[in-house]
This record gives C-alpha cells, structure tokens and sequence, in this order.
C-alpha cells in the first residue's frame, strides 16, 4: 500500500545536551548523526533535559539520548519522568527498566542473586563479602562517568552513606566489552583491548557464550523499548563479569562500527520508535 504522502509524519521529541563534554566521546556529533537520520521517517525537534517536561506534550514520542549523567539535573529529569507518566506519554526508552535507569542498585541485587557481576555491596555489615583486593572502589549508586567514584586501601562505608554508595574490589581484568541492543535484538560489540584507553573502541565478534552471558542480563531487564547496553570486562581466568546494564541513555560509540553496522542500528532504532508508536 502506498502512504498518503499528504499524511502527518509523526513527531519526535529528542532529548539530549548537545554542550555536554564527555571524557573520550562526542555526544554531540552521535546525536547529531541519529536526528539526522530519525528525520528521514519523523519530524523531529531537539530539546535541552531541562525543557524536556515542559515541551513533551506536543509529540507523539519522547526519545532520551545523550543528555549526559541525571545527576546534573536531577530535578529536572524527575519532573520529566513524572509528567510523561502522568500524561502517558510514549518515551524511548521506556521508564520501566531496572537498570542504570533506576540507581546501580541492581548490582547489589545481582550480585546477592549470585549472578556473574562485579561483587558490590551497600552496608556496612556487608564489606566482609568482598574478596579481598589490592585496593577497592567507592561509587554513588545514582552516579555516572566516573562523577564522585574514589579509591580506597580498605573496604569501607561512611557512616551517613545511607545505603547511597557501592562498594567493589578493583577487578584485575584483561580489557571491557559492550553489547548493544535495541529492545531485546543484538546489534553489535565493541570492546576497549588496551584497558587504559577505555574509549579506543574496536569492533568485537562475540562468542555464543559471550552473547549468552549479555542476553542473561537484557532478559533480567525489564525494560519494554529501547536501547541497553551490557557493559563487562574480560577476567585473567577468561570469563565475563558485569560492569554495568546501561538502559537511560547509552553512548552508542557509532562512529566505531562498520558502515553497514551503522545503517542496521540506525533501521533498528526507527523501528523500535514505530513500533512505540504503534
């Protein structure tokens, strides 16, 4: 059947901080490339986060991309959340993921539930879980890029933490890998070989136990729509633990990833939009 090319396209909210400056990674030209692309099947408008509340009635979707870490803005973004489900609003991703969408505190579950992740804890009672560790690292469970993370000799807790901070051994490991998915469908990996260059991404053919190991994770999630990005690192011993289940607003690093790769997300994610709008 041919579209009534008179027909109104539908029309996307895209929200992201085009300002924002990421160590290692241009948000900005990633977001730029997508609502290139996004414009092709929708009419799209870019929003600041802090606007995203205000404006996100007048579409028909609300799509969260690069808008850099929450924490930022904080009241803004919880202002979004509860306006979008107050009005019902059609947002990519969903806000039903239990990822870094709702806290790291999935790794503190995931770690008591026994899965294959980094070993965290958030109470004080709990540090003598840890294996015991060169050295150890202190995070904010509502944290991102590294924003308030520090290093310790000792497994320890504040006393006013308050169940607000992770703690985890520093994890000797022989490099990280990500795995990209758009709803619960592979697109592709990519993985940092030298560790110290955690963003000098190269492209990653996954084994079927790698692939296994991510989908544990994709199908743990709750999420409806949406992208997910299952962060791990390569132990000595040769398996994969979890570093992190990125469902908010995962940096994509598209310019890393093969012409035809690129074209097969950029396919994926308009359908997954659609498919929101269906």
């Amino acid at each position: 059947m041919i579209a009534n090319p008179g027909a109104p396209r539908p029309s996307v909210l895209f929200v992201t901080d085009l300002a924002y400056e990421a160590h290692g990674r241009r948000y900005c030209d990633e977001d730029i490339f997508l609502t290139s692309r996004l414009r092709e099947t929708f009419d799209v408008a870019l929003c600041h986060p802090g606007d995203a509340a205000a404006l996100l009635d007048g579409f028909d979707a609300v799509v969260v991309r690069n808008s850099g870490p929450v924490l930022y803005h904080r009241e803004a973004y919880d202002a979004f959340v509860a306006r979008a489900r107050e009005s019902g609003a059609r947002v990519c991703n969903t806000l039903d993921g239990r990822g870094d969408m709702a806290g790291k505190q999935y790794l503190v579950d995931l770690s008591r539930a026994g899965f294959p992740v980094i070993p965290t804890v958030d109470r004080a009672a709990d540090l003598g879980l840890l294996p015991r560790s060169d050295g150890y690292v202190v995070k904010p469970k509502l944290g991102a890029d590294s924003v308030g993370l520090r290093f310790t000799d000792r497994p320890e807790l504040p006393e006013d933490a308050d169940g607000t901070l992770l703690v985890q051994p520093r994890i000797d490991f022989r490099y990280e890998v990500s795995f990209y998915f758009v709803d619960h469908d592979f697109q592709y990996a990519l993985h940092a070989p030298r560790p110290e260059r955690r963003w000098v991404l190269e492209p990653y053919v996954p084994s079927p136990e790698d692939l296994a190991f991510a989908r544990r994770f994709v199908e743990w999630n709750t999420l409806t729509h949406g992208i997910q990005r299952v962060d791990a690192c390569r132990t000595p011993e040769g398996g994969l633990l979890l570093v992190e289940l990125e469902d908010l607003n995962p940096y994509l690093s598209l310019d890393r990833v093969p012409e035809d790769v690129r074209e097969a997300f950029v396919a994926r994610m308009t359908a997954c939009v659609q498919e929101l709008l269906a």
